[in-house]
């Protein structure tokens, strides 16, 4: 019972404590958003330059139906290999030697 009474009166001081808030200043600080008046402006556009030059990257163009990507591999459901992890299990040899104390 003391103990509980000592932990509560603990964790009322530290509630207390956290309360005064003494790192917070009460003197506002006005925000200051930073200009950028070329950001905006107008000047000239860049050199065009094409990307499919110098990429080894190759497009095409058309829709490829979704059965072209499937892949043949099947998965063995959980529950299969399960089973047959248990049936193994059943099947090993028991060991031989039995020894008395």
């Amino acid at each position: 019972m003391k103990i509980t009474i000592f932990a509560f009166c603990f964790l009322c001081a530290a509630a207390a404590f956290g309360q005064t808030a003494s790192v917070i200043y009460a003197n506002p600080q006005p925000i200051v958003i930073p200009s950028h008046p070329e950001h905006a402006a107008t000047h000239a556009m860049g050199q065009e330059s094409t990307l499919l030059q110098t990429s080894v990257y190759s497009y095409g163009q058309g829709e490829q139906p979704l059965w072209e990507f499937a892949s043949d591999k099947r998965e063995v459901p959980l529950g299969d290999v399960a089973r047959a992890y248990r049936q193994g299990h059943v099947l090993d040899k028991k060991a031989v030697i039995i020894s008395n104390n």
